[in-house]
């Protein structure tokens, strides 16, 4: 015999569960699988959530791989990943990972409130070079706050950088990817909203595009900045989600604090002999002057990468701040820059 009824099964759920639990204890013992299964879906209800923002790029799906590694994290968390079009493959496969995937348009605070609806917490990473317009994603970056403090959300991590112009003491006042998102940072401070910054150091991936043969062969990296320039390397495909999960799990201790995302400072020609040791190929760093340096770039980029260069050098792209604190809080060992290079394909040619 089959009884349907027809409840409110919110309301009731935990009276039905009391009931089905002493139901399938007195009397139907096969039942018991069906009584974890309760359990499961109650569980599930209450799992916080965390939103991570482009969720299929390179430092929002670091995040969701490493999210998704994590027992403890996906005990207590529903990972929703952010994504432009739900059904490209790479979205695709996320969903296939229990992701739940949704998009987003971050001009839009009603998009933003559906994408956000009962998040715990939130990564964010805003993409300047999307539309190279620093105003576009200083609004960006405000909607998502401005959301994230009305929707109550407990944790917002933004991926930051330092400002150019400040830091320098408008010495460097043409590193607007930089000066943008250390607005967005001041903005979500002043909103309020519990946050931590993670600043993403100089991505190894990078190299590969400017590590070129030079007409003797062999690989030589072209430089407007002196061999005392040090750069923080960061493997930010493998290495994103490490220092992400870390600051989840330990949110209390980090909170409104700056976690530098690099694995370790290198020089051009530390990095060069390094690249050498790997690949057994010839290297060479060459310093050349900034106008020579801009001819090689897209004119709309020439003085914006020059001058970001020439932050690294002086003040430095953290400011001169060490790394070690920031590795304080890590479970996982991060990615060095002989191990990245020894696996590209970029040298192997």
């Amino acid at each position: 015999m089959i009884i349907n009824i027809n409840i409110n099964i919110n309301k009731h759920f935990p009276i039905l569960q009391s009931a089905f639990r002493q139901f399938s204890n007195t009397i139907c013992k096969p039942c018991q699988s069906y009584q974890r299964n309760y359990s499961d879906i109650n569980t599930f209800k209450m799992s916080k959530i965390i939103t991570v923002f482009g969720a299929t790029g390179n430092q929002g799906g670091s995040v969701v791989t490493h999210l998704l590694k994590d027992s403890q994290i996906t005990q207590e968390f529903k990972i929703r990943g952010i994504t432009r079009d739900t059904s490209k493959p790479a979205a695709q496969e996320l969903a296939k990972k229990g992701v739940e995937v949704v998009t987003a348009d971050l001009n839009s605070k009603e998009s933003i409130r559906t994408a956000l609806k009962n998040s715990h917490t939130v990564f964010l990473v805003t993409n300047y070079w999307e539309t190279a317009n620093a105003q576009v994603e200083i609004t960006q970056g405000k909607n998502v706050a401005d959301v994230a403090k009305e929707l109550g959300v407990q944790h917002l991590i933004f991926s930051s950088l330092l400002s150019g112009t400040k830091t320098s003491n408008g010495r460097l006042s043409h590193i607007p990817h930089f000066d943008s998102k250390a607005d967005i940072e001041q903005y979500i401070r002043d909103t309020g909203v519990p946050a931590t910054f993670y600043m993403p150091g100089y991505f190894m991936s990078n190299l590969d595009m400017s590590i070129k043969p030079g007409q003797d062969g062999a690989l030589t990296w072209y430089l407007p900045v002196g061999k005392d320039a040090k750069f923080p390397l960061i493997d930010i495909k493998n290495d994103t989600g490490k220092f992400v999960k870390a600051i989840i799990k330990k949110r209390d201790s980090v909170l409104g604090a700056r976690i530098l995302g690099a694995q370790g400072y290198y020089t051009a020609p530390e990095i060069m002999d390094q690249l050498a040791e790997v690949t057994g190929k010839k290297t060479a760093f060459v310093q050349i002057d900034g106008k020579t340096y801009m001819g090689f770039l897209p004119e709309f980029m020439a003085e914006e990468l020059l001058e970001n260069h020439l932050f690294i050098e002086d003040p430095g792209y953290y400011g001169g701040e060490g790394l070690e604190k920031s590795h304080e809080i890590l479970e996982d060992k991060l990615v060095s820059w002989k191990d990245y290079a020894g696996d590209s394909d970029a040298y192997k040619a």
